[in-house]
């Protein structure tokens, strides 16, 4: 999904960033031998009245990213864990290796946790993703000018578990699901919420302040990143073209749970809606030719998944050679 990850690159530029406390810019402090020290990443309180979603817009228009404290309630981050724990407990494997085995995922999670519809709804991320995602297009109906304007939808929800001893992802954007190589236009915007404390050690997500700049042909590298520690009920928003992974579980006895929700722009789908239409017990009787022409496959790297898994294999036990291993 994304190029891995090595430790032997040194960056061209150093990033400058600014410090939450003030919203003012200011350069990565220098360190004894002349180096610089990483960047760090924005924090603003969501109970604060001056966090508002013009100040979080600007800051993952200039960082990538911004963590927003106590943007749902320890109270619902609770109910959050509570409601997750039974798909955590159950979780197999993921068989292509992506997430580590020591890695345990709750998916599709509209569909099995009231207090995740509730994080999913939560009004300061909407605000900002309505402001970043949404369209607005002008068009002649005949002699009529119309403008209409659409809003972002859900891309993926998914809860995790990451145990001891659970490796660190490869560096990777989400963006790349959509073929994107125009770094000034994010298609996606993720909500990562911790519903427990989330370290480096206990493996909080990493990324690259000031990546979702860079261009296709730039390799992301690890030393680059820095961890989004949060206290449950706080979250990392970033956009789908910054460079970020599952930090790596080096405790002995911490697991680090986080729910990520990610919208995407509203306009990448068929115009008619194909899996009403034509939903899986209809489905299954047509050829894997017509399946796919419907939506039913993956599009590589990872669009139209279920379970993280290829639907052509989920839903129909379809094994050719267009069937996609994740």
């Amino acid at each position: 999904m994304a190029p891995i990850a090595v430790d032997d690159h040194v960056a061209d530029t150093p990033i400058t960033l600014n410090k939450a406390a003030a919203g003012a810019q200011a350069a990565a402090a220098p360190v004894s031998n002349g180096a610089v020290s990483k960047p760090t990443i924005a924090r603003y309180d969501a109970n604060d009245p001056a966090t508002t979603t013009e100040l979080l817009v600007s800051i993952i228009e200039r960082d990538g990213g911004v963590i927003v404290e106590n943007i749902i309630s320890k109270e619902l981050a609770g109910r959050i864990r509570t409601e997750l724990k039974p798909y955590f407990d159950t979780d197999k494997v993921d068989p292509s290796g992506f997430f580590p085995h020591t890695t345990q995922r709750a998916t599709g999670l509209f569909a099995r946790s009231d207090a995740c519809v509730e994080l999913a709804m939560n009004k300061t991320y909407i605000d900002v993703a309505n402001a970043m995602l949404s369209s607005t297009y002008t068009y002649w109906n005949g002699q009529v000018q119309e403008t209409v304007t659409s809003k972002p939808i859900i891309s993926s929800t998914v809860g995790f578990r990451v145990n001891p001893g659970g490796r660190q992802q490869a560096l990777h954007r989400d963006d790349g699901d959509y073929h994107t190589r125009n770094c000034d236009m994010p298609m996606m915007l993720g909500c990562v919420t911790a519903i427990t404390k989330t370290t480096k050690e206990n493996g909080a997500t990493i990324c690259i302040p000031g990546s979702h700049l860079w261009g296709p042909d730039r390799c992301p590298y690890d030393h680059e990143a820095v961890p989004a520690e949060l206290e449950p009920g706080s979250a990392l928003i970033f956009a789908g073209n910054l460079y970020h992974a599952g930090g790596g579980n080096i405790t002995t006895d911490q697991a680090r749970e986080t729910v990520g929700i990610f919208l995407c722009k509203p306009y990448y789908r068929p115009a008619e809606n194909q899996f009403i239409m034509c939903p899986p017990e209809v489905a299954k009787r047509l050829p894997p030719q017509a399946q796919r022409l419907l939506g039913y496959g993956i599009s590589l790297p990872a669009l139209g998944f279920v379970e993280y898994q290829d639907p052509m294999r989920y839903l129909f036990g379809v094994e050719d050679e267009e069937t996609v291993n994740m």
